[in-house]
């Protein structure tokens, strides 16, 4: 077997002399390239076993560089001044600005230089919280599907070792059948710290409320009032679905009671994972009952309903 740490290189795709910078940018690319999110279910078991192997080749080499910042200091105090200066100064820029921690500063001495190099080896592993976004959609789009942008400002760190601000936008495609609720996950794309892998972006897909229809998991409820008379003697009515075609419901022969729902099959919202299967559309009436009656009116309705069951 190759030495591991030439495999890492391999997996990277990169020297063996890069710069922990290199190793960051080509770990971002490749991240971005097979995160299985963006493969279709044929090639995602090949992407999830290259987007691990990334992972670790990125998180080993962080390791690499971490062993080499404590050769340099704890080096069996042969090192010249010059080599302690490097180590000194290439530690003491180590800031962690991590939300809700303190901000720790490593630097060496003979007392307490182990431990704040373990907590930095450690911190390789860690990523800054991530930033969570909202994607407003409207019933048509979560429906049809679509494309939609979303922005946002991001901390990045330099060649220089500084943290600037960055203006990003990405494209998140709807796919038809999505609910509210839908994460979407932007691996490595959000803020970046010095020591800490990059965090994540994660999209959060909300529903606009619709003026007509409601979702209730893939189905489409539609609630209408008829009145008293047409639901006892028979009413038509129309509306338009989601894709803009006119339907028509009659009711000749029918009742239409309190609690009374017609269901229709294959109108309601697309399944996200079936393609071509459809939820139900369901109607739900509310009958409008008279406030008042005259005498007469109350006698009719008497003689007339007497006998029904």
């Amino acid at each position: 077997m190759g030495n591991p740490r030439e495999i890492y290189f391999r997996v990277l795709d990169i020297s063996k002399d890069s710069s922990p910078q290199e190793i960051r940018s080509a770990y971002k690319t490749l991240v971005k390239k097979w995160h299985p999110d963006k493969h279709p279910p044929s090639s995602k078991p090949e992407a999830e076993a290259k987007f691990k192997a990334i992972t670790e080749a990125y998180e080993a080499l962080s390791d690499l560089q971490v062993n080499r910042a404590v050769f340099v200091v704890d080096g069996g105090g042969g090192g010249s001044k010059g080599e302690d200066f490097k180590a000194t100064a290439t530690l003491n820029n180590v800031k962690s600005h991590e939300k809700g921690s303190k901000d720790v500063y490593y630097s060496v001495g003979n007392v307490g230089a182990k431990p704040a190099l373990s907590s930095f080896s450690k911190s390789f592993r860690r990523q800054p919280p991530p930033i969570e976004k909202k994607l407003e959609c409207t019933l048509e789009e979560l429906c049809h599907g679509c494309k939609k942008e979303i922005n946002y400002t991001r901390d990045v760190v330099t060649k220089n070792g500084l943290i600037v601000k960055k203006e990003e936008t990405h494209t998140i495609r709807v796919k038809p059948g999505w609910k509210k609720g839908t994460r979407i996950t932007f691996e490595g794309m959000g803020d970046e710290r010095l020591g800490y892998l990059p965090a994540d972006v994660i999209v959060l897909i909300t529903e606009k409320e619709h003026p007509v229809f409601k979702r209730v998991g893939n189905d489409l409820v539609l609630k209408v009032e008829v009145p008293l008379a047409d639901a006892l003697a028979g009413w038509k009515f129309s509306f338009r679905l989601l894709t803009g075609e006119k339907m028509s419901c009659s009711f000749h022969e029918q009742i239409i009671y309190p609690g009374y729902e017609k269901v229709i099959k294959g109108q309601g919202m697309p399944l996200a994972d079936e393609k071509g299967v459809r939820g139900n559309l369901r109607i739900k009436f509310s009958i409008i009952f008279p406030k008042q009656l005259s005498n007469v009116q109350r006698s009719g309705i008497v003689e007339l309903l007497k006998d029904c069951t």
